[in-house]
């Protein structure tokens, strides 16, 4: 049976827990871009070959790809806050190390830590979806999927000041203060999330993944290095297929697997997921092709001559777009639902990337394609976990949105890779020095229009909102919230939550179980005390309770399977106990 026992139990939370769990995002995606401005000088500052430089940023990907899906799930079975504090943790811990050293291996080490922290973005929105109630969870948990691309956007232009004025080793001493605070905001302000998952941590399953996307992201990073048609390069993808296949079959015998293949399996996931590679490959293009278009000489002819600093300020605009979409996205999904605004986003970057192909020739037009880019790309993001969300059971929140975050992370990858060879394959030779080419920028444009066209007719195929369902996240007052719960006609059981002297009890955690065990929906009883789980088909239930302060209830209760609510009052037994 699902445990829902915590640490301490989970209290109304404060409104300082979205931007705390944001903030931590951001610190986290930080470490993506933070060598960025640095990157051509890689080698000289390790003493290196530029071959072995690159490892330096490759490391990153392929531990912050592996760690994504093993601490979501690790989170659902044993406190989605605990392993969000562990990433930051690790993250700090690898900061330290890259400031401390210029040798080549220690600092693959520390850049190998760092990608660890890349599971915190699932463990937030997770948290989001336990503890805040539906009304205020769309643009929270947009802003925390945002979060990806605003620490990548602001990153660029601080990372660049800083190696502009400083020693780079001042990158990774503030990323460590960076990580710090987000731990210790963190542990003030957010609450454990009562909720878990059922069975134990699937080892061979985690083992099975990461050798699996080790395998295929590896050649993917480094494959313009080796040569795309070298016995290494596609004898890696070769056995990257073996082992995700019997990954794959391990997973579907196992009771309680790491990434339940059956759930990612239905439409809505699938089809998510597919789209969030096509729009991981728009993000990346724009963030390799402008500042290299800003900071070419005028001399070249095309390039805009710009500062290190002022192309990062250029580029600034993408990532702060996307965090001013958040409530922008939370308003449309309400009215819309996710799937219309996912489809809006891609629409948007498509008109940006387009217009992109005839605003290269100066400055001020790289600004207007950050900004159309970015509410485009942020309305994308934003509508990615609401999709899953609305797909999965609460217990299998952090698995399903780390996936979907590694989803992101495969299109970056595939992106980073498609476009270094594209500009590299068009680059002209001035001085000895390869000069990418304004053919080659706008091939990579198209490449990404493409990759929108492409997300495109994925996301028509995601299921719709059938006429009579209602939105369910309303973006608005409590009074709203009240309305909309009233208003809805459910499948399922509804409603209140009392204490034993008949007060209603406010958030209380109702929980709704199936007769495997399983956990087939939960949610927060409203500050009347009322609430409604809706079903998955009909038969017999367990609806448990548990709120700070009170004695948990657990009560049997059969639904029909017919699109009549079950009226149910819930009344917490016996006297109040200590919280």
């Amino acid at each position: 049976m699902t445990q829902t026992t915590t640490d301490r139990p989970a209290g109304r939370a404060s409104g300082a827990v979205v931007p705390v769990l944001a903030f931590a995002g951001i610190v986290v995606a930080v470490m993506q871009t933070l060598l960025v401005p640095v990157i051509k000088d890689l080698p000289q500052l390790l003493d290196t070959a530029p071959s072995n430089a690159t490892w330096v940023l490759t490391s990153t990907l392929l531990s912050g790809a592996v760690a994504t899906p093993i601490m979501g799930r690790l989170g659902d079975l044993y406190g989605k806050r605990r392993m969000l504090v562990l990433s930051l943790s690790v993250m700090v811990v690898g900061a330290l190390v890259s400031a401390l050293t210029s040798d080549l291996l220690l600092m693959i080490t520390g850049r190998t830590l760092q990608g660890f922290a890349m599971g915190a973005i699932p463990l937030g929105i997770g948290l989001m979806r336990d503890m805040l109630p539906r009304e205020k969870l769309g643009s929270a948990m947009a802003l925390m999927s945002s979060s990806i691309g605003v620490g990548g956007g602001l990153a660029l232009p601080a990372a660049a000041l800083v190696a502009q004025h400083s020693d780079w080793h001042a990158l990774f001493y503030g990323a460590a203060g960076l990580g710090a605070l987000a731990i210790v905001l963190t542990l003030l302000v957010v609450p454990e999330s009562p909720m878990r998952a059922e069975g134990s941590f699937d080892l061979p399953g985690a083992l099975g993944l990461s050798a699996g996307l080790v395998l295929f992201l590896l050649p993917i990073t480094k494959g313009s290095d080796w040569g795309w048609a070298s016995g290494i390069t596609l004898g890696l993808f070769a056995a990257s297929a073996v082992v995700l296949v019997l990954w794959g079959v391990m997973e579907l015998r196992v009771k309680a697997p790491l990434v339940d293949l059956r759930t990612t399996a239905r439409p809505a996931v699938l089809f998510t997921n597919l789209a969030s590679i096509m729009v991981g490959v728009s993000f990346y293009v724009v963030s390799l092709v402008l500042p290299q278009l800003l900071q070419l000489p005028t001399s070249t002819g095309y390039g805009l001559g710009q500062s290190m600093v002022v192309a990062g300020l250029l580029v600034a605009p993408l990532g702060l777009t996307m965090m001013f979409t958040a409530p922008v996205y939370a308003r449309l999904s309400a009215k819309y639902g996710p799937k219309v605004t996912l489809i809006l986003g891609l629409l948007i970057i498509a008109i940006g990337y387009g217009a992109g192909l005839g605003l290269m020739s100066a400055a001020w037009q790289s600004l207007v394609i950050s900004v159309l880019l970015g509410a485009g790309i942020g309305l994308a993001y934003s509508s990615l976990p609401a999709l899953i969300v609305g797909a999965v059971p609460a217990s299998e929140t952090g698995a399903a949105n780390g996936l979907n975050t590694l989803m992101r992370s495969i299109g970056t990858s595939v992106s980073s890779a498609v476009i270094g060879m594209v500009l590299a394959n068009t680059a002209h030779t001035v001085g000895g020095v390869e000069i990418p080419t304004m053919h080659g920028f706008r091939v990579s444009f198209l490449i990404a229009t493409a990759a929108v066209a492409v997300g495109l007719v994925l996301a028509l195929f995601l299921p719709g909102r059938r006429p009579s369902e209602k939105p369910q996240l309303r973006a608005g007052s409590e009074e709203d919230a009240a309305l909309g719960r009233a208003e809805q006609v459910l499948r399922g059981f509804r409603g209140r939550v009392l204490a034993a002297d008949g007060a209603p009890v406010a958030r209380a955690r109702v929980t709704l179980i199936d007769r495997r065990g399983r956990q087939a929906g939960a949610t927060l009883s409203a500050e009347d005390g009322g609430y409604v789980l809706t079903v998955p088909a009909q038969g017999s239930y367990v609806v448990a309770v548990r709120a700070s302060g009170h004695e948990p209830l657990a009560s049997s209760a059969t639904h029909a399977g017919d699109d009549r609510p079950v009226d149910l009052d819930l009344s917490l037994p016996g006297e109040t106990v200590s919280a």
